[in-house]
């Protein structure tokens, strides 16, 4: 009888070690996931709507730019840019001009690029390093994306994404079919929250005489977040 009692406290103290090693199993992020949560992208399950505007400005000319509403999870867009209004889901594609849906593509990309380093799972990301960054030539923590050579949009090329101790992007270099020259780099800043959602609103090169930025931001839950 004693042997039996032995064997049932054993048995209830193996159970107890494994039932707290699941309790305390934690998962390690990887960096693309670090910077997209630093940005919000925990909260991006509740986001029904994603409106903005698209806009560069050069020296004191204001860009006229492309106004956007996607609804995410339906994967419908609405554009108007100018005297162009055009409405299609991205899930069919062939009614509408590429170039449209290329723009849309391109500024979503400008707009929410920490989520993308999640969502692009053909893309190609290198482990962090330490380098100086474009613009302001301070050391930073450096990723690079490195998207395929066929397909899409922007095939072959390439991101470097340098980010603060926070995972908060401050400053990136586009190096179109992953030349090793820059083909464009600048910062990321003046960042707003919107529901929980951070997005970097100014993008400026090292002159100063220009900015591509996001005006008339609004990003709609489906949950308030507080």
């Amino acid at each position: 009888m004693k042997s039996v009692i032995k064997i049932l406290c054993l048995l209830l103290v193996l159970t107890s070690c494994k039932s707290d090693k699941k309790e305390t199993e934690v998962k390690v992020l990887s960096i693309a996931e670090k910077i997209a949560n630093a940005h919000g992208y925990e909260n991006w399950k509740n986001v029904k709507e994603v409106q903005f505007t698209f806009q560069v400005d050069r020296d004191t000319v204001k860009g006229n730019g492309r106004s956007w509403t996607w609804l995410p999870k339906k994967d419908s867009v609405y554009m108007q840019a100018g005297v162009q209004n055009i409405k299609y889901s991205r899930k069919s594609l062939d009614s509408i001009p590429l170039n449209v849906d290329r723009a849309f593509i391109n500024d979503k990309y400008w707009l929410l690029v920490p989520f993308q380093l999640v969502w692009d799972y053909g893309a190609t990301l290198s482990e962090p390093k330490k380098a100086k960054a474009p613009i302001s030539n301070n050391e930073m923590d450096m990723i690079t994306i490195l998207y395929p050579s066929e397909g899409g949009y922007t095939p072959g090329d390439a991101y470097d994404i340098y980010y603060g101790e926070d995972y908060l992007i401050k400053e990136w270099t586009f190096r179109k079919g992953n030349t090793t020259e820059s083909s464009l780099s600048n910062t990321f800043e003046n960042y707003k929250d919107f529901n929980g959602i951070k997005i970097a609103i100014d993008h400026k090169k090292d002159n100063g005489s220009w900015n591509l930025n996001f005006t008339d931001v609004k990003i709609k839950t489906e949950i308030k977040v507080f």
